[in-house]
């Protein structure tokens, strides 16, 4: 026989429902814990959310990322981020990057007299350095992002608990919905209570977190159901929790080869997509377990109909397949 490995045992009989008031009450004190930060300490935003400038230089000596930081950092410019780009269509000795500088404090903008003496250290590590463009994100404009970036959020929310109502019924919807809301909200509330800095990615990350805790949760429920019809006289209690034992190994096995790829970037993938990063893995440990402890506690609080009431009411969707 061929060895395998197992990151789980083939059947557990684990009671996943024996403190069931205490991991609820776990996730409710995070989701307040988290607003009570979102309102009193607020979100470190970064330059796509609280404005600043963009300055693109371009040059024949390869870009030295730690050298131009060295060169910035007696200016007091604040939050400054400096990225290599890379393009395909760039010439063999066109080397282009980007610094991001923030608003300063008390300022709307990035002055032009920051931006002149951002130029001139750049160009004292690197004469032949030229700067084709140089673009400002205003307050207003940062203020519409943010409005949009949560819009984005509650949107692919509502529009995935929508499909889970017609794949399966309005009571997986609610569990869905629920358990999607806290991982998002956990996972910001862990960047506003720590302070760590918040942009675009991060909006990215929190999107992507959605679409990867659902898959969890869609696998748990599509058991359940598959087990209800087998388990006629079950308790649907002790139904969630055979689907659960049975879907173990698979949740175990996709989040740790998810991991296994995430923790090596965190560690070694440069301070660019680190938050990124960091939100991803969060979102990994958070979303795997509202899959198994948030999700389908919500739906045996709402109950399930069995029998002839579960015939009656089985959704026209529910045998498409997806």
């Amino acid at each position: 026989m061929a060895w395998r490995l197992r990151l789980a045992p083939e059947t557990t009989n684990i009671d996943f429902f024996r403190l069931q008031y205490i991991t609820l009450g776990i996730s409710a004190v995070a989701v307040l814990v988290s607003f009570v930060s979102f309102f009193v300490l607020g979100f470190n935003f970064g330059i796509d959310f609280k404005g600043g400038t963009t300055i693109r230089t371009e040059s024949t000596v390869p870009v030295d990322v730690g050298a131009y930081r060295d060169a910035l950092d007696g200016l007091g410019l604040g939050e400054v981020t400096i990225t290599e780009v890379f393009d395909p269509t760039f010439d063999a000795d066109q080397h282009v990057a980007q610094v991001r500088i923030s608003a300063q404090e008390g300022q709307e903008a990035v002055t032009p007299e920051t931006i002149a003496a951002v130029e001139t250290a750049l160009q004292q590590i690197d004469p032949g350095i030229a700067f084709p463009s140089v673009e400002s994100v205003g307050p207003k404009v940062s203020g519409e992002l943010i409005q949009t970036a949560f819009l984005a959020i509650a949107a692919a929310s509502l529009g995935i608990g929508l499909y889970i109502w017609m794949r399966f019924e309005w009571q997986y919807a609610m569990g869905t919905i629920v358990a999607l809301l806290h991982d998002v909200i956990v996972t910001a509330g862990i960047f506003s209570l720590f302070q760590i800095r918040f942009d675009l990615t991060i909006v990215a990350a929190l999107l992507t977190i959605l679409g990867y805790s659902v898959n969890d949760t869609v696998v748990v429920f599509d058991r359940l159901r598959e087990n209800l019809l087998k388990y006629k006289s079950m308790p649907l209690r002790d139904v969630m929790n055979l689907s659960v034992n049975e879907t173990l190994s698979r949740t175990i096995v996709t989040a740790g080869t998810t991991l296994l790829a995430l923790i090596p970037l965190l560690i070694f993938g440069g301070d660019v997509i680190r938050g990124f990063i960091l939100a991803m893995t969060l979102g990994v440990f958070i979303g795997t377990y509202s899959s198994v402890y948030v999700a389908k506690n919500i739906v045996l609080w709402i109950g399930l109909p069995r029998g002839d009431k579960a015939k009656s009411s089985s959704n026209k969707f529910a045998d498409i397949d997806a």
